[in-house]
C-alpha cells in the first residue's frame, strides 16, 4: 500500500464522529451517496470493512476502530497546525467562545476579560447555548473554548481538557419584600430557578428537599438573563451568584437570603490542540481566587 486517499479517510473520520452517513454528508455539504461511495473506495484500498450496521446504527469494525484512532490524531494535528499558523499571521486573533446560558453573564464576562491582551489584538466571538450543544460544537472544532457550569461532558472525550476556575454561593433576590425568615420565606413567593438540566437547577431541587421546603416554582429557565428579567418585573424570587449582590441592589432588588450549600461552578473546556491559543493561555494562567471570593476590584466599578 503506497499511499492513502486522504479525502476518503477524512470522509470516514467524519462519519465515525457524526455517527451516521447522513449527518456527515450534511456537515461536508455532500450527498450521502457520495460519502458512502468514498468510504467504499477506502474499504477497497484497505481490503476490509470499516463499518457494520447494527439495527439503524453504524458501528466501526475492529479495522474501523484502528483506522479511526490514527485518523483522529492526524486531523486534529492538522487543525492544530492551521490554528498556530493563524495565530502567528493574523493581526487580530479570533477567539470563539461558547458560554453556557445558565451562567451569570456578568461573571462570565469578567472571566473572559482575563484573556484579553492590552494591545487590542483579540477578536472575541461569543455563542450561548446549552452545555450539551456547546460540547458538540467544541468537538466539531467550531469553538476554541467553552465556559460552563459543569465539566462532566469533558470526561467522556479524551481529546477535551478542562479546568475548574472557581465557584461561588448563590443569593435569592426579589423586587419587593418577602415576609418571614430565610429559607422558610421561600415558600411564600413563587420561585424562578435554573432548569433541571443545569447543575444549579439540580442542586436547588436537592437543597429544597434537604431543608424540607415546599416551594412553588413559577418558572425554570436555561437562560439566567431571562430568569433575572422575570424577577425584575416582580414575577417571583430568582437566584444569582451572591458575589454580585451589590450590582443587583443597584437595580432596586432585595436580597432575601443566600447559601453556600448550593454553588455555581465555572469550568473552561477546550480541545488539547487549543492549548497554544494566546487568549486561552492567559486565561488558564489567571488566578480567579479574588473574583470568586467577591474581592475583585472590578466589581466595585459595576
Amino acid at each position: 500500500m503506497s499511499h492513502l486517499n486522504y479525502n476518503h479517510l477524512y470522509y470516514f473520520w467524519m462519519v465515525k464522529r457524526k455517527g451516521s452517513v447522513v449527518k456527515a454528508a450534511d456537515a461536508l455539504c455532500l450527498t450521502p451517496q457520495t460519502v458512502t461511495g468514498q468510504i467504499r473506495a477506502l474499504e477497497g484500498r484497505l481490503n476490509g470493512e470499516l463499518f457494520t450496521r447494527v439495527g439503524r446504527n453504524l458501528e466501526a469494525t475492529e479495522l474501523g476502530q484502528l483506522v479511526f484512532r490514527y485518523a483522529d490524531k492526524m486531523f486534529n494535528l492538522s487543525y492544530e497546525l492551521m490554528d498556530i499558523l493563524n495565530y502567528q499571521q493574523d493581526e487580530s486573533v479570533l477567539f470563539e467562545v461558547g458560554i453556557a446560558d445558565a451562567l451569570s453573564k456578568t461573571l462570565s464576562s469578567r472571566i473572559l476579560l482575563a484573556g484579553f491582551p492590552d494591545d487590542g489584538s483579540l477578536h472575541l466571538a461569543c455563542y450561548e447555548a446549552t452545555h450539551e450543544l456547546l460540547m458538540s460544537r467544541l468537538r466539531e472544532h467550531k469553538l476554541d473554548m467553552i465556559l460552563s457550569d459543569c465539566a462532566g461532558g469533558s470526561l467522556q472525550y479524551p481529546e477535551i481538557l478542562s479546568k475548574k476556575l472557581g465557584e461561588c454561593g448563590i443569593g435569592f433576590f426579589a423586587a419587593g419584600e418577602v415576609p418571614g425568615e430565610f429559607p422558610a420565606c421561600l415558600e411564600q413567593v413563587p420561585l424562578l430557578i435554573p432548569g433541571k438540566r443545569t447543575s444549579m437547577g439540580q442542586q436547588l431541587h436537592r437543597w429544597f428537599d434537604d431543608n424540607g421546603l415546599n416551594v412553588r416554582i413559577l418558572g425554570e429557565f436555561d437562560d439566567s438573563a431571562m430568569m433575572k428579567a422575570f424577577g425584575f418585573f416582580r414575577q417571583g424570587i430568582f437566584v444569582a451568584p451572591s458575589i454580585y449582590k451589590q450590582d443587583i441592589f443597584d437595580q432596586n432588588i432585595s436580597l432575601i437570603g443566600e447559601t453556600h450549600e448550593v454553588r455555581q461552578e465555572y469550568h473552561v473546556m477546550f480541545a488539547e490542540r487549543m492549548i497554544q491559543h494566546p487568549a486561552l493561555k492567559r486565561l488558564l494562567a489567571t488566578d480567579f481566587s479574588d473574583l470568586f471570593a467577591g474581592k475583585d476590584p472590578g466589581i466595585a466599578g459595576l
